[in-house]
């Protein structure tokens, strides 16, 4: 299988978002559990605790603004597929279901630590 230089760049500029997001969140007490968890509904980028809440963490990093910002790739069609996989992984958790959200971090790879921008519960079931 050929991958394109195309893929492999997007690829590495995603696992350096990631890195950067999973650093800022730590930083700000969060416990990251899984990271690119695949469930049967789909992928999840982060998965942390916030004290007793389980957050999903989606996380968009672009290394210019030319098609918008990271994080208005994160739409709604982007926005189901994420409750289904976190649906999926709250299925194979033992116990009572936690109180969740979904957050979304935005990395501006420009920017490094910067152009980090955390917006909590970003948008729910339902929305």
């Amino acid at each position: 299988m050929v991958i394109s230089q195309h893929h492999s760049d997007s690829a590495a500029l995603g696992r350096g978002a990631e890195a950067l997001a999973r650093r800022y969140l730590e930083a700000r007490g969060l416990k990251v559990v899984e990271a690119n968890k695949r469930t049967k509904g789909g992928e999840l980028d982060l998965v942390a605790w916030d004290r007793e809440v389980l957050v999903f963490v989606e996380v968009k990093g672009r290394s210019d603004t030319r098609y918008g910002r990271p994080e208005e790739a994160v739409d709604q069609r982007k926005q189901r597929r994420l409750i289904q996989a976190a649906g999926a992984f709250l299925a194979e958790m033992p116990g009572p279901v936690p109180v969740c959200r979904f957050d979304v971090v935005s990395v501006d790879l420009g920017q490094g630590e910067r152009g980090v921008r955390h917006i909590v519960d970003a948008f729910r079931p339902g929305d």
